[in-house]
């Protein structure tokens, strides 16, 4: 007699072993409609699976957080389903597991997919999820398993479940005449699916990762609860296309990256200045709360990074260097260890403590080429970073400062949803268990002492300490993790930093790295894709250019622009003999936030035409009002 205990915490015998969808029938008829899985002790399993002892169960309907994953999931293999019904004996099927923000399915054929193929399975999908057909679950012995699927030809199926111990019972669903070998859960019938799903992309892949093994074609899909949030994914990847940074910051002319120089970006005048706008954005706001900048050197030996612990953890992402007298040195791929030896010059008290160390510190990390991506994932960036060295004592104040000043930062950015992540122990590490234990806690009452709300991301911390991660949400809904904050006690450890104590004695100080941009120039990828290239007045690298309708206004416009520059503005000027329709279509382009525009008439008045970006109208005003008014308006945002 299983007694099941609900989330509000009620409880119901049964009489005999009971399913999900006799307990949700047992609760409401609309329950048991609505109803797609069980989760039984915390895990997810079939609706129809029995239910033999006592257990908390929760059923997962599509508004259920788990339930996204689980139509995915059935997404998948309703697509192999389709291929299969569409190519028969012509396609073999491998796998297809859930992803973030869809779904995929690899599939072996000697024809290459094309676009009319996607759509044909995409059609094929719709009509088995109308066909509502049952899915039901077998478990089989591995023998059985193998037989079948080498019998009905494929092989790829029949090898992988040779992988599988002998005496492991193999799990094995099918819908409408579709077998598939699966660990589940799934839905009941294929019609829960919905139809909001939709095939986006081919690629390709190879059986079980392996370049030496066959080639395979992976068929890339998005599925969601309902058409609304389709449609709300398709508009968001349209915007993203639209305001991808590469796109942009060509348009900008801010960057570019070419073969020669993989994963590090050539700054281009206008980008250049970006990047020291934000540079001394960061730097005005350090010095607002009691940081002292630093500069570490971009080599170091081999022995420093074996004593920090890197050369055993970080090794295959370090770029390695060897001099003619055989010394090995290492390109930092972070600033930890150069900021401890500038910690550890000189004796330092308790009184010296908290001691902010910020820098601006260039940093090189192999990452495989494929991974690269513009400016968002490179090689060569240059970190915000900063340590804090303090007492056990000052963790939770310093740790609230940090975290109030970071949202301040993010909102002179235009970032106001920021959502934060506790990421705990990760398997490889090091220090004991029990400085573990110590780093947690304190890392968990300095969270719970700021009063924001945090979600646990498991396994996640550093190698050295658990860390906070600050998640930004920019204006097209996507979200980008910059910022970090991490308890350390391992390092300062490791490389022997200490302070003198009230008491007399030698301590080790607490490191608390941080960092709120995390690199200059990802954040700077986030921030153009942010504001699509229309940045505020105070960001833009080009805030104003000054154009002339004709020769007439040449010596005028000259005026206007050094008048601009006076106040502090950057501004540039363009005198071509274009159109002055085509000027303002090139400016708009460039995202230049204002253009003003002169020729005889304004010359004779002392006047500017002035037109905003993305505006058809245009304001006439005095020069000496414009000049006040964009100055006002380049003004950085203040703490």
């Amino acid at each position: 007699m299983p007694a099941i205990t609900l989330p509000d915490g009620s409880v119901r015998r049964f009489d005999n072993p009971v399913s999900g969808a006799e307990i949700a029938q047992s609760i409401g008829a609309g329950l048991a409609k609505a109803a797609l899985a069980v989760k039984v002790d915390g895990e997810m399993i079939d609706l129809v699976r029995p239910i033999e002892k006592d257990a908390k169960v929760e059923i997962v309907t599509g508004k259920s957080p788990d339930a996204l994953d689980l139509l995915r999931h059935d997404a998948a293999h309703v697509l192999a389903e389709a291929a299969k019904e569409l190519y028969g004996d012509k396609v073999q099927v491998t796998f297809g597991p859930s992803i973030e923000n869809g779904f995929y399915y690899d599939f072996h054929r000697d024809e290459p997919f094309t676009p009319e193929d996607l759509a044909a399975l995409e059609k094929r999908m719709h009509e088995i999820v109308d066909r509502n057909e049952p899915i039901t679950r077998e478990v089989w012995n591995r023998d059985k398993a193998v037989t079948y699927f080498e019998s009905i030809g494929e092989r790829f199926k029949a090898e992988h479940i040779l992988t599988i111990p002998a005496d492991e019972d193999i799990s094995i669903y099918s819908q409408g005449k579709f077998t598939d070998l699966c660990t589940g859960p799934h839905l009941p019938t294929t019609g829960k699916l919905g139809h909001a799903f939709k095939l986006m992309k081919l690629a390709g892949a190879y059986w079980r990762g392996d370049a030496k093994n066959a080639q395979l074609q992976r068929v890339y899909g998005t599925a969601w609860p309902n058409e609304d949030q389709l449609k709300a994914y398709l508009h968001q990847l349209e915007e993203a296309e639209r305001r991808d940074h590469r796109k942009i910051g060509k348009e900008m002319n801010l960057f570019h990256l070419q073969e020669e120089a993989v994963g590090s970006v050539f700054w281009h005048p206008n980008g250049w200045t970006l990047y020291r706008t934000l540079e001394r954005h960061m730097r005005r706001r350090l010095e607002e709360v009691g940081y002292v900048e630093v500069k570490t050197p971009q080599l170091l030996d081999r022995a420093l990074w074996e004593a920090s612990g890197h050369w055993e953890k970080y090794r295959p992402n370090m770029f390695i260097a060897q001099t003619e007298d055989e010394k090995i040195l290492a390109l930092k791929p972070m600033n930890c260890p150069g900021q401890v030896q500038i910690f550890r010059q000189g004796l330092k008290s308790y009184r010296d403590l908290p001691l902010r160390m910020a820098e601006f510190g260039s940093c090189h990390r192999y990452e495989p080429s494929g991974s690269i991506h513009g400016i968002m994932r490179v090689r060569a960036f240059t970190q915000d970073d900063g340590h804090i060295f303090c007492t056990e004592d000052q963790i939770t104040e310093e740790s609230v400062r940090f975290c109030a000043f970071l949202r301040s930062i993010y909102k002179d950015f235009g970032f106001e949803d920021v959502a934060i992540k506790f990421s705990d122990r990760p398997a490889v590490r090091a220090g004991t268990d029990e400085i573990w234990d110590k780093a947690e806690g304190s890392l968990k009452a300095a969270i719970e002492a700021t009063g924001l709300p945090y979600t646990m991301n498991p396994g996640e911390g550093a190698f050295y300490g658990p860390k906070l991660e600050f998640v930004l949400r920019d204006a097209i809904g996507r979200d980008w993790q910059c910022g970090t904050l991490q308890v350390d006690f391992v390092m300062p450890e490791r490389l022997d930093a200490s302070y003198i104590g009230e008491d007399g004695q030698k301590h080790r100080p607490v490191m608390l790295h941080r960092a709120i941009l995390g690199s200059f120039e990802r954040f700077m990828g986030v921030l153009i894709e942010h504001y699509a290239g229309r940045f505020p007045m105070w960001l833009a690298p080009v805030q104003a250019v000054v154009a002339t309708v004709t020769q007439d206004g040449d010596g005028y416009a000259a005026e206007v622009l050094a008048e601009l520059k006076k106040a502090g503005i950057r501004a540039e000027i363009d005198l071509r003999n274009e159109k002055i329709n085509y000027k303002v279509r090139e400016h708009s382009l460039a995202k230049v936030p204002a253009l003003l525009v002169v020729g005889k008439k304004e010359a004779e008045a002392r006047t500017v035409a002035l037109r905003r970006l993305g505006g058809n109208a245009q304001e006439i005003l005095a020069l000496s009002d414009v000049v006040h008014r964009l100055k006002e308006e380049a003004v950085a945002p203040s703490s």
